[in-house]
């Protein structure tokens, strides 16, 4: 295993960012290291709050022709950022947008867009602090989201132990099932429903228990692997996908054929918190959870073995989970190939 970050990491994406900002400088009210958490971490001076900060862009997901609909497209605008406030346990305090309009948009698209914008903003108790308005040939659109930590409390990405139970706030799978029935030709089923919410209640519920925290924008996969690098933990993911697969994932599974941690292994998202407990925790925050309505699903325990490994995989075989995240949808020569090679990675015995 290898620390998200360092030059040995075997994640492409990873090593691309350390390359990025290695030669700027630190601020010393940062209490977040590169990569560390979801959002950035900044001590307030004169108080005992943390600034969480994030900014993220609805670029390639607009470029694949994944999102279509404008009101997707804004709901999304506003949820990426939202998601990772959440996978920090912060309190939303605003949200700031970045809007660049193409001209000869169709009829009613700006106005489907900001109506996303506006309802996305209202369910994560965001409201727009600003931003920025501009025209170019082609629509990008970004959001920038604030909140505030209490000192102490805020989840980083590290912190895992073996021992901890590890949970998900709701079920997986949603967002690839959706991406593989927009992007590919698969069997004739009714529309995926992916408008996926930001966890900002169950954050800050879990700031008061959890020892790490990631949403799963990029698969469930890709946010395993990573928490499993920041701690140098491994995990056995019991029972299979289908305990935690979101019966839409399950339904497009048997329809297409495409085995179901598939589901799990694809890189988009649908912003469910994967967390830690430890386990003298455990039993006062299953009482919290219920208390407040919060439904979770076990995935399993850490332990001091790595890597991510399938309670029922007859074959023994690991999954690549480096190697899954490496994989790239758009650098791939077409869809169908980029697919074979994820199962092929997702199961070695195959």
């Amino acid at each position: 295993m290898y620390l998200s970050g360092c030059s040995s990491d075997p994640v492409r994406e990873n090593r691309r960012v350390a390359a990025l900002v290695a030669n700027f400088s630190r601020s010393p009210l940062q209490r977040n290291r590169l990569g560390e958490s979801d959002a950035e971490l900044v001590r307030i001076p004169g108080t005992d709050l943390l600034l969480a900060i994030t900014t993220d862009a609805v670029v390639e997901e607009i470029e694949m022709g994944l999102y279509r609909n404008p009101y997707l497209i804004g709901w999304m605008t506003v949820v990426v950022s939202a998601s990772d406030l959440a996978a920090v346990g912060a309190d939303p305090l605003g949200i700031l947008l970045n809007q660049t309009l193409p001209t000869g948009l169709a009829p009613g698209f700006e106005d489907d867009m900001q109506r996303g914008i506006r309802d996305a903003c209202a369910a994560c108790g965001l409201p727009p602090l600003g931003g920025d308005v501009n025209e170019s040939d082609r629509l990008h659109v970004a959001s920038t989201a604030v909140g505030t930590v209490p000192a102490g409390e805020a989840m980083m990405r590290s912190g895992t132990r073996p021992g901890d139970h590890l949970f998900l706030t709701g079920r997986a799978g949603l967002g690839n099932a959706f991406a593989l029935q927009v992007l590919t030709r698969v069997p004739e089923v009714a529309r995926v429903p992916y408008r996926p919410v930001a966890r900002l209640q169950e954050g800050l519920l879990l700031r008061r228990f959890a020892s790490a925290c990631m949403d799963t924008s990029d698969g469930v996969v890709a946010t395993l692997d990573e928490l499993m690098r920041r701690s140098r933990f491994g995990l056995q993911l019991e029972p299979t996908s289908l305990r935690i697969l979101h019966p839409e994932a399950r339904k497009l599974a048997r329809k297409s054929g495409i085995p179901t941690f598939a589901f799990l292994a694809g890189p988009h998202g649908e912003f469910e918190l994967i967390f830690s407990i430890p386990p003298g925790r455990l039993s006062e925050f299953r009482t919290a959870a219920d208390a407040a309505g919060i439904s979770i699903l076990e995935l399993g325990v850490a332990r001091q073995e790595p890597g991510l490994q399938l309670a029922d995989q007859e074959s023994g075989a690991w999954p690549d989970t480096a190697g899954i995240r490496n994989l790239s949808p758009r650098e791939a020569e077409d869809l169908d190939l980029y697919l074979s090679h994820l199962v092929a990675l997702a199961d070695p015995a195959i």
